[in-house]
């Protein structure tokens, strides 16, 4: 018997379905509470995208996570979403065969040789596409469902509703969007930023400014964040110091400090969840794995009560969600055509 709220194939465009991160067991149990309908979390090697210490699933660890997930009534995505390497390709067979043997409800692949595998070893296995894959338009996404059996597309963080409600009326896919949590200025899968300064990508090793490269340093009564060789932030006394990642350091350009990249700000769509229902889109994403859960449940918990209330045909519920936001800012992205 499939509980209430755990969504199938044939009832789950009828409401948005609610896809949540988990980098712990502790985020995943929060995150079933909370509300979601599926959650997505990955194992603790460089299969998956979130490759952090003290982040992230063994296999007993996964093997109890999908269980109770279960019990609960929600479903458990694998995120295998980076790049096997050359001549390790074994490790991301491994995790494939593994969230197969476990019960995943499906797994998310970017790599081509990857979704061939899982293809032909997993046929039963659900296959989604990761945002890593960049799948941005309606030929990418149709090869991807006609030779690996693809049912899902994340679509990368530069699309506007419009460009995704097009999409929707072209494919034979579900699509899955972003709706809050960390925004990227590179299309997904092709960030070379963090390789350049550090010898690891986000792509290829799971890290995006990997905490072995991190340092601060006092200079004067500032503050200085490094990663690598570079210099990338400066912060005054008593000002909050941000994790120094190239895209949101701030950069002495023609004699003024200013963010080149990116500001630090929060994706959030929770006001246009309406009209990315409208748009056909099947599910919505809360970006955060290296989040504790204390974040997750109060995010999840939200969203939660804006898609039942649109469920019911009522109007969306206020939201504190700013304050969650970095450096409380939100921005709606590329979705409204302005981030761009």
């Amino acid at each position: 018997e499939i509980p209430a709220r755990r969504l199938t194939m044939t009832n789950v465009a009828a409401s948005l379905e609610l896809v949540c991160p988990a980098g712990t067991p502790a985020a995943l149990q929060a995150a079933v509470e909370a509300g979601a309908d599926a959650v997505y979390c990955g194992f603790a090697n460089e299969t998956n995208a979130r490759n952090f210490p003290g982040l992230n699933f063994s296999a007993a660890e996964m093997a109890a996570a999908i269980r109770h997930a279960h019990a609960k009534g929600a479903r458990v995505l694998v995120a295998i979403n980076t790049y096997p390497q050359a001549g390790r390709v074994q490790i991301w067979r491994e995790a494939v065969d593994t969230a197969a043997a476990l019960q995943a409800d499906a797994v998310i692949l970017a790599d081509i040789g990857l979704l061939a595998y899982a293809a032909d070893k997993h046929p039963g296995l659900r296959r989604h596409l990761s945002v890593q894959a960049s799948a941005a338009n309606a030929e990418a996404i149709k090869f991807f469902v006609r030779e690996f059996g693809v049912r899902r597309v994340v679509l990368p963080r530069v699309l506007t509703v419009e460009e995704i409600e097009t999409l929707n009326r072209a494919i034979d896919a579900e699509t899955e969007v972003f709706v809050f949590g960390g925004l990227c200025v590179m299309a997904e899968g092709r960030c070379a930023l963090s390789s350049y300064a550090t010898g690891q990508s986000p792509n290829m090793n799971g890290v995006c400014s990997p905490a072995c490269a991190v340092r601060y340093e006092q200079v004067g009564d500032d503050l200085v964040a490094r990663l690598g060789a570079f210099a990338v932030d400066s912060f005054a006394a008593g000002q909050p110091a941000g994790y120094p990642t190239l895209c949101k350091g701030r950069y002495r350009v023609r004699g003024e400090a200013l963010y080149l990249f990116e500001e630090p700000t929060s994706l959030s769509a929770f006001a246009i969840l309406p009209r990315l229902q409208a748009a056909g889109v099947t599910a919505v994403k809360i970006e955060g794995r290296q989040r504790g859960k204390a974040y997750i449940a109060e995010v999840v918990a939200s969203f939660r009560r804006a898609i039942d209330a649109l469920a019911d045909g009522g109007v969306l519920p206020a939201s504190n969600l700013h304050r969650l936001a970095e450096g409380s800012r939100q921005t709606t992205g590329a979705y409204h055509g302005r981030w761009r």
